[in-house]
């Protein structure tokens, strides 16, 4: 509308005619409006707008929608490293909504139990599920699932199959290739080493590849074990390591895929008196750093993650997604540092 009609409409809805004198200048209003009117009128019409605009926004039209609920469900949180992600996350979310609903469970890498904790997510309305996958692959109907019922899912620590919005990761591969070259280097590229595996998902699938991708650089270095899955436990890695040590005599370096793994490794050694090895881990974790300072412990280096960040930003990404709010990649990977003897005495550990 013009300002020449504003001022008209103007006139015409007064019952007094524009300039409120009545019917005869009512006329005079239709062929000259007053300077005035006219700016009188814009400046309700200018009024109006900003109430409309105004409207739309408290009724969420360009509004955050809020953060209500969080579910978070990962492989084991008897493992200390799981329990900072879940710490990560939780204060993470509170920082959008100190009111946030958030449950964290643990799957004890259980898949099915892991699906029917995110079927109970849906059940229960969550807006957001953190995603530690039990096993990358088959844990994709429970994924399809959820996203089915509009809940945004983001994969924090290893992958996850069936369409996740966003993954969050430490670069495991890089974790793997630096442990590699940590034992090569301190085997001067000879000696006889075992790998005790872990669980079926990306993260230590990708450790796995980065530490192969190493060694078999080196044709003096023989791998004599590598399929074995410790279960990513202490537990585990105590019983495979003390069967690994049964059937080799002479052993001259262990990887663990995850410090948990690595020290059941070491504990195995001490209970058989085996002092001809050095064990490396993944983690970083507080036990790890212990056993690093310890002269008893045969626990030599760690790849270090932060898990406490890690999951911020996946809580971080998941809330943007919200949002409507794309990361720039969907996978986000997070440097790692090795940890050893020489220079665990600078080593801030994790964030919290």
């Amino acid at each position: 509308m013009n300002a020449m009609n504003a001022g008209q409409a103007m006139c015409w809805d007064s019952q007094k005619g524009c300039d409120g004198r009545g019917a005869q200048a009512s006329g005079r209003c239709k062929q000259r409006p007053s300077g005035r009117n006219i700016r009188t009128s814009g400046a309700r019409l200018r009024m109006a707008a900003v109430i409309f605009a105004a409207g739309f926004a408290t009724y969420g039209f360009g509004a955050d929608k809020q953060l209500k609920s969080v579910g978070l469900t990962v492989g084991d949180l008897g493992n200390p490293f799981f329990v900072q992600i879940a710490h990560g996350a939780r204060d993470q979310a509170k920082t959008y909504n100190p009111e946030v609903n958030f449950t964290s469970l643990s799957s004890n890498y259980d898949v099915n139990n892991q699906a029917s904790q995110i079927h109970g997510f849906i059940s229960s309305g969550v807006d957001l599920i953190i995603l530690g996958a039990a096993d990358s692959r088959r844990i994709a109907p429970a994924v399809k699932r959820a996203k089915a019922a509009g809940v945004i899912v983001v994969a924090v620590d290893v992958g996850a199959e069936g369409g996740v919005d966003a993954t969050v990761m430490s670069d495991n591969k890089q974790a793997g290739e630096e442990a590699g070259q940590f034992i090569v280097d301190r085997l001067q590229g000879k000696g006889q080493v075992v790998i005790v595996n872990g669980p079926p998902v990306t993260s230590v699938q990708d450790r796995m590849a980065g530490v192969l991708s190493v060694l078999k650089k080196y044709s003096a270095i023989k791998i004599l074990s590598q399929n074995q899955n410790a279960e990513g436990t202490p537990d585990g890695g105590l019983r495979v390591m003390k069967d690994l040590l049964t059937a080799h005599p002479h052993l001259d370096a262990a990887f663990g895929i995850n410090d948990p793994t690595a020290l059941g490794c070491d504990l195995a050694a001490k209970q058989a008196g085996r002092k001809d090895l050095f064990i490396v881990g993944v983690d970083g974790s507080p036990e790890a750093v212990a056993a690093l300072k310890s002269k008893q412990s045969l626990f030599a280096a760690t790849a270090a993650q932060d898990p406490y960040t890690m999951a911020q930003k996946a809580v971080e990404v998941g809330y943007g997604l919200m949002q409507g709010k794309k990361p720039e990649k969907d996978l986000i990977l997070i440097p790692v540092k090795l940890i050893t003897r020489d220079n665990v005495a600078e080593y801030a550990g994790w964030t919290r």
